[in-house]
């Protein structure tokens, strides 16, 4: 029999804590570790060609024999978009609801991983026993159906992990949130409560998700003659489902474009999430056998994003959408922070095609403002708050609302992504920090691209580069051919041919300045070469272009 008074829970947030999305959380007691979702996040501006960054996992690789599963607790990207990519090296069961296995399904058949991967479907109010832990599945509302709460129950007590929740009364689809269990299990006394932060320094309530099918009912009965192009998240199902009611309330068909959209859709609809009424979809292929007040288009882009459809559509890029005045498009979703500039850009492109474009009071958050906070907390009564999902600034916000509500500030912690934190009926504290981070995902390569690269690739994108080719005979050091100079990105050589010509003077005056001097060392050499043209073209033009010299020899 384990003693269960020395015994202390680890928790271990490996990322989620900086910012929205990287979000993975180990739970550690004694041999056993489950990990509660494993997401990725989309590159800054300065990544520049990262396309995804996933979260570091040495910490579970060192304690792979510890590893008992994935816990998963919805569907987004920001929870579920790294498993692939840590399944190879952490490959251990993922347990999550109907819907959240459908969409990492569709990641793993993309990798080549189903038949590897291990994956139970687990229903909400169900439990499962891992290790040290029993895990039970609380339902919840979040803007993706089949979303989950987790109380992990361990020796040394529970601890209730929201996931990504709000509180909806009246859903789209499904039942309002369990919050008789929350309850139930806040009775039975919770050691610690980490909750999503998102919506933190938001006061009130969000609105119901149902609202939003109001609103797109009066702009639909509005624009009777217009084509109506919505841009939405790919994995908010209910929202879809509501431009669906919508669509077919007032006869119009739906072409759905953008292939996440697609990919989760048609998940959504074989896993019964959705309900398409019959003959209401139609391939995009047919969309010009119907007017133009016939068709509702559903399509990713919400965010700018330079590839997705609808910045296509705007930049006259899409090959079968074309956008032309009398459109209206609705943009069904807040900017993320840090995408404002790129949604931006869409709005006025859109605009000046002859749109008419509309983003006021077609999107609710997914996420809890302060008072549904305030309601889990009252309901779990934890002894101590963890806040997770968010920058620092919403985590504080949590923070001050959990001191509001009476939890003194020594059980209130503001946790860094690789914090240990031990915690016991007694006792919390911050222990130790493992090793985290975010690798970069470049097309193929996995954290083959590092800070170095980045900055190469900085300094090509702001001062270009010049590459020096000169030809050495071997043994005699003569110089046979070149100084030729190629530049790229640095200036217009046929505008600038006297300034070329000047640094092909300048370095050949180097290299015989070395080879008088008997340098024979070619490293020495081209740092010569280096430093001579960088300081000319420093002087000439005030840049810092990455000079790279090549000697052959022949």
């Amino acid at each position: 029999m384990r003693n269960v008074n020395n015994s202390k829970l680890r928790i271990i947030p490996l990322g989620g804590l900086e910012q929205i999305g990287l979000n993975i959380t180990a739970f550690e007691f004694e041999d056993s570790i489950i990990v509660v979702d494993c997401g990725l996040a989309f590159p800054e501006d300065d990544m520049l060609g990262i396309d995804l960054v996933i979260p570091d996992v040495s910490y579970l690789k060192d304690n792979l024999s510890k590893v008992k599963g994935f816990v998963i607790t919805h569907g987004h990207e920001d929870h579920i978009g790294a498993l692939p990519y840590v399944l190879k090296e952490v490959n251990v069961p993922i347990y999550s609801t109907k819907l959240t296995i459908g969409l990492i399904d569709n990641k793993l058949k993309e990798h080549g991983m189903l038949n590897s991967t291990k994956r139970k479907v687990i229903q909400h109010g169900q439990s499962i026993n891992l290790g040290a832990f029993r895990i039970e599945f609380i339902k919840t509302n979040h803007s993706i159906s089949d979303a989950s709460a987790l109380a992990i129950y361990s020796p040394a007590g529970i601890v209730i992990h929201t996931g990504d929740f709000k509180v909806d009364y009246t859903p789209v689809f499904g039942d309002a949130i369990d919050l008789q269990r929350f309850g139930e299990i806040g009775k039975k006394g919770v050691l610690a409560l980490m909750c999503d932060s998102t919506n933190a320094e938001r006061q009130g309530f969000t609105m119901s998700e149902k609202t939003v099918g109001k609103t797109f009912d009066n702009i639909i009965s509005e624009h009777k003659s217009s084509r109506i192009i919505i841009a939405t998240f790919a994995s908010n199902v209910d929202r879809v489902q509501q431009i669906i009611n919508s669509a077919a309330k007032f006869g119009r068909k739906v072409v759905i474009e953008g292939r996440s959209m697609v990919n989760v859709i048609s998940t959504a609809a074989e896993l019964g999430y959705l309900d398409i009424p019959e003959n209401t979809l139609i391939d995009i292929e047919h969309m010009k056998n119907y007017a133009d007040d016939q068709m509702v288009l559903i399509t990713t882009g919400s965010q700018g994003e330079s590839m997705a459809a609808l910045s296509r559509m705007a930049a006259s890029l899409h090959k079968k959408v074309h956008i032309k005045p009398g459109d209206t498009v609705i943009f069904s979703s807040n900017p993320i922070p840090g995408n404002e500039k790129a949604v931006s850009k869409v709005i006025n492109e859109l605009s000046a095609k002859g749109a008419d474009v509309i983003f006021q009071d077609a999107h609710v958050s997914g996420h809890a403002c302060q008072e549904e906070i305030k309601l889990i907390y009252s309901l779990v009564r934890p002894k101590y708050a963890i806040p997770v999902h968010g920058e620092f600034r919403h985590r504080k916000a949590q923070i001050n609302l959990a001191r509001q509500l009476g939890i003194p500030k020594e059980n209130t912690f503001m946790l860094s992504s690789g914090d240990v934190i031990e915690v016991c009926a007694e006792s919390a504290k911050v222990v130790d920090h493992v090793q985290t981070g975010a690798i970069l995902v470049d097309g193929l390569g996995v954290g083959d691209v590092g800070n170095i690269v980045l900055r190469d690739r900085q300094h090509l994108a702001e001062d270009g580069i010049m590459i020096v080719v000169l030809t050495l005979e071997k043994y005699s050091n003569q110089l046979l051919a070149g100084p030729d100079i190629v530049s790229r990105g640095f200036v217009y050589v046929r505008e600038s041919e006297d300034l070329m010509e000047e640094a092909r003077n300048v370095v050949e005056d180097a290299v015989h300045t070395c080879l008088k001097k008997g340098v024979t060392d070619w490293g020495k050499m081209k740092n010569v070469i280096k430093d001579s043209l960088g300081g000319f073209i420093w002087k000439k033009t005030k840049r810092d272009p990455m000079i790279l010299p090549i000697i052959m020899e022949v």
